[in-house]
């Protein structure tokens, strides 16, 4: 990766464009010209990249002249700024939902699924990030024995709803401190501290959340698998920054709790950590700021013969989201396509 890359991110004063920068930075992407691009409110405040400040500008049509590569941190914008990059001759990496279940758009996780995108148009999409820590542990097993049915509960925390949660939960974890007993809350629909709620994102019809059927839908198109029956609840717990996951899994083929140890062992970007004697396993709290995906508890489920449990946390920013865009744009690059 030794030609440089006309990058722009847009969305870079946000947590997820502040991560972006931060890992194109770590990961030396082969960054020619930066532009820091935002809510045009934004213009004029100054981000950091590789030691330099930078100004960011108000995100408009024209700032993708001369871009090669714009990876969106910026939420619904996309849907018109996106097709414009693409105009002016960039690849658009996108980190919102915009685009994920378009089929004529590419919803790639790079250890999964790399040769998708190959045949993009112009945008590629970021999974949803709960979607991108399950597949990682799902495609070995898959591509070994054949899934036939997952059933998926979440813990996410609440860093997923952005700065106003983690602000939301240090608040009424202070006020509680303090003797108040009457929190307040403004991001999440109940009081989050010293609590779960089993509700992210809105009720569809089907009386699944939106971000539930984010997994069922976005896995099934990541593995090409349609059809394959996913069953997920997504709950929001008082952690600051990772997810974890619970996964059911059940295989066409016999599978023992060793070999899938093993298969993950060797998949890429996925850490083994399964000593529950000398209490190993996956948490949040250690899994933060890693690109890797943790998995433990791997066990075989004693209530059918084809069943294996497990257990996963990781960085939901970074490598459900932003690491796995910059993953994408290190593919596109190697594979001679930007």
């Amino acid at each position: 990766m030794s030609k440089g890359i006309n990058v722009a991110v847009v969305g870079a004063t946000g947590a997820v464009g502040q991560e972006m920068l931060k890992i194109l930075e770590e990961r030396n992407f082969p960054v020619n010209t930066l532009k820091a691009l935002a809510d045009p409110r934004e213009a004029g405040s100054i981000v950091q990249f590789r030691g330099k400040d930078h100004i960011v500008e108000g995100a408009a049509p024209e700032s993708f002249e001369n871009v090669q590569l714009a990876l969106f941190a910026a939420g619904e914008v996309v849907t018109i700024l996106g097709p414009e990059a693409v105009k002016r001759g960039a690849i658009v990496i996108d980190n919102s939902s915009a685009f994920r279940m378009n089929p004529k758009v590419p919803l790639v996780v790079p250890e999964v699924n790399p040769e998708d995108v190959d045949w993009h148009q112009g945008i590629i999409a970021n999974p949803n990030c709960s979607t991108i820590i399950m597949v990682m542990v799902l495609k070995p097993i898959h591509d070994a024995a054949k899934i036939k049915r997952v059933v998926v509960s979440t813990y996410q925390a609440v860093s997923g709803a952005g700065k106003a949660g983690l602000e939301e939960l240090e608040k009424q974890v202070k006020d509680w401190a303090q003797g108040d007993r009457e929190l307040q809350k403004q991001v999440f629909a109940h009081q989050i501290a010293f609590n779960l709620i089993p509700h992210i994102d809105v009720f569809e019809e089907n009386a699944y959340t939106k971000e539930e059927m984010k997994m069922v839908l976005e896995t099934q198109k990541i593995l090409h698998a349609e059809g394959l029956p996913i069953s997920a609840t997504t709950v929001r717990v008082p952690v600051f920054r990772s997810h974890s996951e619970s996964i059911n899994i059940e295989t066409a083929a016999v599978l023992t709790a060793a070999e899938v140890r093993s298969l993950l062992r060797q998949a890429p970007g996925v850490v083994v950590q399964d000593d529950p004697e000398q209490a190993l396993y996956p948490m949040p709290l250690y899994a933060a700021n890693h690109d890797e995906v943790f998995v433990g508890r791997i066990r075989e489920d004693i209530s059918l013969s084809n069943g294996i449990n497990l257990w996963v946390a990781a960085d939901q920013i970074r490598k459900g989201a932003a690491t796995n865009a910059v993953q994408i744009a290190e593919l596109l690059v190697n594979r001679g396509l930007v």
